[in-house]
């Protein structure tokens, strides 16, 4: 099992990957890849949530097995690590909660929070935005062709002195969901080369998805 790596670790600076990994898929490991290469990322540490106060509108699967996939598909990389900080937490995971403990556990590090370009859409309905804008950059991944305006236009209009915290990147497996991956394990249909063979094979082994 992999050992958490950041322990006791002073970094430069510090990659966070928050999602509900629902499965964890291709897409995810080289949005976080990408990131750590363009921002010269000492880790990424990747941050299973717990209960996420925006998925209410499907079950999401039980914490255990979402954190355990990700540690199956994170082992080989040297320079990812994954937390239990949301899945240990009580009640809703909210990001300025997991900011926070990261910048106390490494007030040294620059922190980048990585995640879709569409959730930084909406950003400004997340609690506590602008404290979480001091605490950290954000890092949103888009597809290549991603139109960008909308983020750029939201952004000035009404947050226009943490505009030039958020960076881009362009990921072209991003057409990978994890939406698309449990409706092809509901119905049966192979999900090769979506994710990685040890997730593959754990979600078969469990079931998931299957209801």
């Amino acid at each position: 099992m992999k050992k958490n790596n950041t322990e006791n670790k002073k970094y430069k600076a510090l990659g966070i990957m928050g999602g509900t990994f629902d499965p964890i898929h291709y897409g995810h490991l080289v949005t976080a890849e990408e990131a750590r290469c363009q921002f010269n990322l000492d880790v990424v540490v990747f941050v299973p949530s717990g209960k996420p106060p925006h998925k209410k509108d499907y079950r999401v699967s039980d914490a255990k097995h979402r954190y355990l996939m990700t540690v199956l598909a994170v082992v080989t990389n040297p320079f990812f690590d994954v937390s239990r900080i949301e899945i240990d937490r009580e009640g809703y995971s909210y990001t300025i909660d997991t900011v926070k403990a990261f910048r106390k556990k490494y007030p040294w590090s620059e922190i980048f929070f990585i995640t879709g370009a569409d959730a930084i859409l909406e950003i400004l309905t997340w609690k506590k935005v602008e404290e979480i804008m001091d605490h950290c950059r954000f890092i949103a991944a888009t597809r290549p062709g991603y139109n960008l305006s909308d983020l750029d236009k939201k952004f000035k209009a009404i947050l226009p002195e943490y505009s030039n915290r958020v960076e881009t990147i362009e990921v072209p497996a991003l057409a990978i969901s994890s939406t698309d991956i449990r409706r092809r394990v509901a119905m049966d249909k192979s999900i090769k080369y979506l994710v990685p063979e040890a997730v593959e094979q754990y979600i078969w082994k469990n079931n998931l998805y299957k209801s």
